[in-house]
């Protein structure tokens, strides 16, 4: 049982962001929706 909820989880798909739609890296701690860009524009 173990092994198909590992699966589940590996083929789960890259985070997007909600403004502009480019894959997030994901950390494991963060939830956010959006990218760095987006978060702050004026940093990038």
């Amino acid at each position: 049982m173990l092994k198909n909820v590992v699966e589940f989880f590996r083929n789960l798909p890259a985070k997007k962001c909600t403004e502009c739609g480019e894959s997030i890296s994901e950390q494991h701690e963060c939830y956010g929706s959006k990218c760095d860009n987006c978060l702050d524009p004026a940093k990038y």
